[in-house]
């Protein structure tokens, strides 16, 4: 990949695009307002000033509250790529390379007597267990995943996942069955699932392929219409990560190997609506952080945090350790803060107020065989408004721990 002159607006031609009009009239003519913003691209760091950011202090107190791995000694990968809780956060799904979905309440991961210390601001025992015990049941899986999502509007039923064979697939958690499937990526493995809040029938999908895949069920035959397709880059370079804003509106982020992100509006997907430059390596993640800001990840060991009502960028966060691998980026929105994974087998939390890490956090060391680098592969914050947080972290060699923040008063 060579030198771009981001002075210049991408070029149409370089991007390629398909949309369908007719699903687009039918299914967001209403609810959305009205006026498009206009196409902004960020031009080379130089050209702007990072927002200069005050010393980080920490204004929580964490503690390890539960540790679940397996009894199981075999050396077998059981890397955690995806944690996801379900809209009522009170149940967590887990996937990843073991090609299982396990389902955990969230009582069986954070027993009551810890609680209990932790709101009245006592320091609690570490919990240890297996995972067969504390998963309330598993679903096995062709293939290994590497994304879930669950899908807004079933009452936590539903649960769309992307795998390594290049197929999207939807499970009915109450039978323990797929009942949705689509193979559109010619086989290259999907990186990431989304669903849109607007619409909660409407998915999208990022793909080794190069593109970005919209799809409705309701429309076409088994696998849903594809109802828009983007391939950002000319190059075909991987789509590491989608997300639908959350707060309603229209836009969606990908992040891509490219080592840029951009942002659509679904209702015209002509081009990029923002390019974000900045990354010197892959974006894997991005996630809004709220409905004016987002934040991007790279194997550069970055951090990103944008503005996008004018693609300024607000700072960048270093700390973690990342330069080739998947860690996981997630945002608790009620307390600003971001949790992301270390290649050093860490999790570190940032403020989204200031650049440098307000914790971080070792996983507990498991000893197993072939298992000697292990590394923060997932996170996932819990989506309460409460004085006290809880952030999931699993690892590579497939152990699951629950972090646990009390507010410091």
């Amino acid at each position: 990949m060579g030198a771009i002159d981001w002075s210049k607006s991408p070029k149409p031609s370089n991007t390629t695009i398909s949309f369908s009009f007719e699903w687009a009239m039918k299914n967001l003519s209403s609810g959305i307002h009205p006026t498009l913003p206009t196409k902004q691209t960020l031009k080379h760091q130089g050209d702007r000033l990072e927002i200069p950011s005050a010393a980080a202090r920490c204004e929580w107190d964490f503690s390890l509250s539960t540790v679940v791995s397996s009894s199981a000694n075999a050396a077998v990968s059981d890397a955690l790529g995806s944690i996801e809780f379900d809209p009522s956060n009170t149940v967590v799904a887990t996937g990843g390379i073991a090609r299982k979905i396990r389902i955990y309440s969230l009582n069986s991961l954070l027993p009551e007597d810890n609680i209990q210390l932790l709101t009245r601001g006592e320091q609690n025992d570490t919990a240890f267990l297996d995972h067969v015990n504390a998963c309330s049941f598993y679903i096995c899986t062709p293939a290994k995943l590497s994304s879930l999502r669950w899908r807004p509007g079933s009452g936590g039923r539903l649960l769309g996942s992307g795998d390594y064979d290049g197929v999207v697939m939807e499970y009915d958690l109450e039978r323990k069955l797929p009942v949705f499937e689509r193979d559109e990526h010619g086989g290259r493995r999907v990186w990431s699932v989304d669903y849109s809040h607007w619409d909660p029938f409407v998915g999208a999908s990022g793909s080794d392929d190069g593109t970005m895949q919209m799809w409705d069920p309701r429309c076409g035959g088994e696998g849903g219409e594809c109802v828009a397709k983007v391939q950002p880059a000319a190059a075909r370079s991987s789509v590491c990560c989608v997300e639908f804003s959350p707060f309603g509106d229209s836009l969606i982020a990908l992040g891509c190997a490219d080592r840029m992100a951009y942002a659509y509006d679904v209702r015209k997907m002509v081009e990029p609506l923002h390019v974000l430059e900045g990354h010197t390596k892959t974006v894997t993640y991005v996630r809004f952080v709220d409905a004016q800001t987002m934040v991007s990840a790279g194997t550069d060991g970055c951090l990103k945090l944008w503005n996008m009502s004018d693609c300024g960028l607000i700072r960048t966060c270093k700390g973690h350790l990342n330069s080739r691998s998947f860690v996981g980026l997630s945002v608790w929105r009620h307390g600003g803060l971001l949790g992301c994974g270390s290649e050093n087998n860490q999790v570190f939390v940032y403020d989204k107020r200031w650049d440098e890490p307000i914790c971080a956090r070792g996983l507990e060391p498991m000893a197993r065989p072939g298992f000697g680098h292990a590394f923060v592969s997932s996170v996932c914050w819990r989506q309460v408004q409460e004085d006290h947080c809880t952030l999931l972290a699993g690892g590579s060699d497939g152990v699951l721990q629950v972090f646990v923040g009390t507010k410091i008063s």
